[in-house]
């Protein structure tokens, strides 16, 4: 039997605080439990990446406690963080690195030079490292100057579901996301605004309890818009709760100042549902295509009312254009790969590691 020790952020099953992460995390390790690898996972307590002294104390220990020569699955949301930590046990564990966004990409300011200090350290030692996309890859290989051979892709996967019915008139919006400046929903609230002639109401899915000043700025400026009976905050939904909020809609928009892959569009896509989203990231290579030149849906400029407030408008207002998004939506539904291919692209990366 195969182990690998899976080093994670605590709460990464909390209903409460969703996100595409926690999902990657929990379907890998339950993946990789149903091919028959024996899988140790230690949750890790703390605000990572933003973790005080005793965290990091925490999963020091956590580290001591692996195994020489173990492999250790380690996300990079704690691992990025911490070289002092890891790389005094990089040569007796296998560490390889899950790296969902690279910290590196967009620290916060004022610490760019430390957090590409550190996360750099890290990934130079690693055994191996993984990321969630073709972005992702790419991304860290021009910041860290990193072999392209040492860095391998295991997109997320999806589950096959039924199709989304839709409504004649496509004004059914849904925006899956915690609601935090990252994920753009003040850009939405002003891009709505903009077309509040038009019928449409806009659900937005998501954790309200990250940057509470950004929520209720976000709320206050839909119910200046005049826009407050239209679009809904109901906090996070998962399992069923979410699916059914899928179910209803006609069209998933994304504003995302930044996304590593976007999790939510091929979720979206799964249920033959068009996407608007942000070009940013990975979500190009989420989006993909129906057909041949055939988007989807729209992929917008970041950060831009205007183009979101344009791509909406077009959508509600053309009929034709709706059917022929909804079209390559389901043909782009029949190309994603399922979950177990994503388990089994992390299974090949673990065990050549392991040897």
């Amino acid at each position: 039997m195969t182990t690998v020790h899976a080093v994670l952020p605590d709460g990464i099953d909390d209903p409460a605080r969703p996100s595409g992460g926690n999902v990657y995390d929990r379907r890998v390790c339950q993946g990789l439990a149903g091919l028959g690898w024996s899988v140790h996972e230690h949750p890790v307590a703390g605000e990572w990446p933003h973790a005080d002294p005793a965290s990091l104390s925490a999963l020091g220990a956590v580290i001591a406690a692996i195994p020489d020569g173990a492999v250790a699955l380690l996300d990079g949301l704690l691992a990025c963080t911490a070289p002092d930590v890891l790389l005094p046990h990089a040569r007796r564990v296998r560490e390889v690195a899950l790296v969902h966004m690279p910290l590196g990409h967009r620290p916060p300011p004022g610490e760019t030079d430390a957090v590409r200090t550190r996360e750099h350290a890290v990934l130079t030692a690693a055994t191996a490292i993984i990321t969630t996309s073709a972005w992702t890859q790419k991304r860290l290989i021009e910041l860290y100057d990193l072999p392209a051979g040492r860095i391998h892709v295991a997109s997320p996967g999806v589950d096959p579901t039924g199709l989304a019915l839709g409504t004649e008139q496509g004004g059914t919006l849904l925006c899956v996301a915690a609601v935090t400046p990252d994920k753009g929903h003040d850009v939405l609230i002003e891009a709505l605004g903009d077309i509040a002639e038009l019928p449409w109401r806009c659900l937005c899915v998501g954790s309200l309890d990250r940057d509470l000043a950004f929520v209720g700025a976000v709320r206050a400026r839909a119910r200046e818009a005049g826009l407050g009976e239209r679009i809904s905050f109901p906090g996070p939904r998962t399992g069923e709760a979410l699916r059914r909020s899928y179910a209803a809609a006609d069209l998933v928009v994304l504003p995302s100042r930044a996304e590593t892959y976007g999790m939510v569009i091929t979720e979206a896509l799964a249920r033959g549902l068009p996407v608007i989203a942000s070009e940013v990231g990975g979500t190009s290579e989420a989006l993909g295509y129906g057909a041949p030149g055939a988007r989807p849906g729209f992929l917008v400029a970041p950060d831009d009312p205007a183009a979101l407030a344009a791509a909406l408008r077009s959508w509600l207002s053309d009929e034709p254009l709706r059917a022929r998004l909804r079209q390559a939506a389901r043909r782009r539904r029949a190309a994603l790969e399922p979950w177990p291919a994503t388990v089994s692209a992390v299974a090949g990366i673990l065990a050549e590691a392991a040897r």
